[in-house]
């Protein structure tokens, strides 16, 4: 069971939100904590399972960590509970494992999404108790909600210990919190239903070519597709979870701020994913740039640690390759940065940087990767087909709602707008957009039963 499912949407939300409002205000953290379980036990009793150990060995490692703070002791719990959750993401991540977990029991179909989620925010707070930034938690309880809270479980945001609690502390619920809640909700929905679930069709129908036919124009579609949609199912899902999160009342941070046509590669580094490219930034870039204040070693650095964030997207080479062409395309951009561009020109020359990252990312093999990029630079001599402009004609609409939907436009123009007519007149109208998602995604979920595809097992 996923978010974007007619039995989350129509049934375990709406019970869920009834149960917490009837429950005493004291007792709400362990009714989240019992609604989590359910929701991980309805996905699967293995994943159910799988929370269940995480939560159990990173907060009795914790403990003992904080017990003997500053003893060389407290380094074995922190190394065993470091090696259960590395071990625990290349088990489910890669593919070697497959007989492993078939001699044990588990499912060959069984992936619990969310894992290198989960995984991020557990190594985290261990990295954080250990170094003495933070004080271990006593509660199992509050914890376990840490680790198990359903609406950040299959997309995140990946949020510290710290930040977590204070989001329990300073919650606001209410009917206004879920009317809010709601909004975004859909607003995931409808990214993920109607935008991200089409676009992929278009990449889906150019992937299904011999990448040696591929004309130019048909690659560089599929290509743009798959931004999109990537785009569209991560921060769709983000969306979701924030908006179920405002529901029972507790505001968790945006994931993304509309970074996918900015004028800089930067400043879609910086609005892409933020609180995983923060984690990375906090635990593997300041760590290893600190050996050494050489600005090679930094520059180097901080490549790598780009190439570590792709790999981390796929576990595969490709990924790696992503990450490593958008931290060298950072490093060149601060090099030139007295190079002053207009901001179409930053635009399109970030967006043909993207999309050839693009290319590796949604590549299974490093030489696919390179054969369809070959494509798209005119490789195969075929610059247009009849399949292209097919394709085009065909989803020419779906592309410009998602690009459009993919900036920030219609939210400056709100903002500009401050309390004229045009800002009244969408708050009226606001609640019938709403309800219109609503039943369109509805209808849409009742047609193909599912809205599963998910682009990257995270």
């Amino acid at each position: 069971m996923i978010y974007s499912s007619l039995l989350f949407i129509y049934g375990f939300l709406p019970v869920s939100l009834l149960l917490y409002y009837i429950t005493p205000r004291r007792h709400r953290d362990k009714t989240l904590l019992g609604l989590s379980a359910v929701f991980c036990g309805l996905f699967s009793l293995w994943y159910l399972g799988l929370m269940t150990a995480y939560t159990i060995v990173n907060f009795t490692a914790c403990r003992i960590i904080g017990r003997n703070r500053g003893r060389a002791l407290s380094a074995v719990p922190f190394a065993a509970a470091m090696i259960f959750d590395l071990a625990s993401i290349l088990i489910f991540r890669t593919k070697y494992f497959t007989g492993t977990l078939s001699s044990i029991g588990v499912p060959d179909k069984f992936f619990p999404l969310g894992i290198s989620f989960l995984t991020l925010s557990a190594l985290g707070t261990l990295i954080d108790v250990y170094k003495g930034k933070v004080r271990e938690e006593k509660n199992i309880l509050r914890f376990a909600l840490y680790i198990m809270f359903f609406p950040k479980l299959i997309m995140g945001p990946v949020l510290r210990y710290g930040g977590f609690v204070r989001a329990l502390e300073n919650r606001r619920d209410g009917l206004n919190e879920m009317g809010i809640g709601f909004t975004i909700f859909v607003k995931g929905l409808a990214k993920k239903v109607i935008v991200a679930d089409n676009l992929y069709m278009l990449y889906k129908a150019v992937n299904s070519v011999n990448t040696n036919d591929l004309s130019a124009l048909s690659a560089w579609l599929g290509i743009t597709a798959y931004m999109l949609s990537l785009y569209f199912v991560l921060s769709g899902f983000s969306d979701m979870g924030t908006g179920i999160s405002y529901c029972f009342g507790l505001r968790l941070p945006q994931c993304f701020n509309y970074p996918m046509f900015s004028t800089k590669i930067r400043y879609f580094a910086s609005r892409w994913h933020m609180q995983v490219i923060h984690w990375f930034r906090r635990y593997v870039t300041k760590p290893l740039s600190s050996f050494s204040r050489s600005r090679y070693y930094r520059r180097l650095i901080f490549i790598i640690s780009w190439g570590t964030l792709g790999f981390w997207y796929t576990f595969r080479l490709t990924g790696a390759v992503w990450g490593l062409l958008i931290g060298a395309a950072m490093t060149a951009e601060n090099k030139l940065s007295k190079v002053r561009l207009l901001g179409i020109t930053g635009t399109i020359y970030t967006f043909i940087i993207i999309a050839f990252g693009t290319v590796f990312l949604a590549g299974e093999e490093l030489s696919g990767s390179l054969k369809y990029l070959l494509a798209m630079l005119g490789g195969n001599r075929i610059f247009a087909d009849s399949l292209s402009f097919y394709l085009l004609r065909s989803y020419s609409v779906i592309l410009l709602i998602g690009m459009y939907a993919s900036t920030d436009l219609f939210r400056n123009m709100l903002m500009r707008s401050g309390r004229t007519r045009l800002r009244r007149v969408f708050s009226l109208v606001s609640p019938a957009i709403v309800l219109t998602f609503t039943v369109l995604c509805t209808i849409l979920l009742s047609y193909s039963g599912s809205s599963g595809m998910i682009l990257l097992k995270l």
